[in-house]
């Protein structure tokens, strides 16, 4: 699947969520699935657990955060 199709998975708008990234047609954010992946469950699990989520949508997740990041510019913290 392609870096285009993953994130057609995931949607932003104001109105749902208070504007966080969703996994498009749910009321999951990009962000609870992301520390689900971060506390030990596979993707197999959190799909296991959403009926209707697919591997898709999970994987699109983690791109996302992916490309969030890449597109940040940090300057180091200096006391």
């Amino acid at each position: 699947m392609s870096d285009d199709e993953l994130l057609a998975h995931i949607e932003v708008d104001a109105r749902k969520m208070a504007g966080k990234p969703v996994i498009r047609g749910t009321r999951l954010t990009v962000e609870h699935i992301l520390n689900r992946l971060a506390h030990g469950q596979t993707t197999n699990d959190v799909v296991q657990e959403y009926p209707g989520l697919t591997e898709g949508a999970v994987r699109a997740c983690v791109l996302y955060a992916q490309r969030t990041l890449a597109d940040t510019t940090y300057a180091p913290l200096t006391r």
